[in-house]
């Protein structure tokens, strides 16, 4: 992926034209590049990332912008009730909550631990005689 002005663009290798093929992620406008080389890529999105801006003053739009740091999620009701009682046993509005988890898979890292006493697996210890 390479980044330009806030855009995130993809790179696959197309054999057709032997040759990469970009898209900027995140837009209902569809805005594409290609190139031979790392330098021409990131060249080609930032020219094609302009072109979209200047195309879209010159028609009156206001450019999209690809993630305006907020989405809707739909689920079932059991799924926003457990995920709400996980928020609130560690301390957590339910945004917070999802927002952690989503940066915690997106980073490779455990997911957020619960507040106050550790629940623990049943252990030879642990487990009630």
């Amino acid at each position: 992926m390479i980044e330009y002005k806030g855009y995130t663009g993809v790179i696959e290798f197309d054999p057709s034209i032997d040759a990469f093929h970009g898209r900027v992620l995140g837009l209902r406008d569809v805005v594409t590049f290609q190139g031979r080389s790392l330098d021409e890529l990131r060249r080609e999105m930032a020219e094609s990332v302009e072109d979209y801006l200047e195309f879209c003053a010159e028609v009156g739009k206001d450019p999209e912008r690809p993630y305006r740091g907020e989405f809707l999620v739909r689920t079932t009701p059991e799924l926003h009730r457990a995920a709400a009682t996980e928020a609130a046993a560690s301390g957590l509005s339910l945004n917070a909550w999802v927002e952690a988890t989503i940066s915690n898979v997106v980073n490779k890292r455990p997911a957020p631990r619960r507040r106050g006493r550790a629940s623990h697996p049943a252990t030879e210890e642990t487990k009630p005689r």
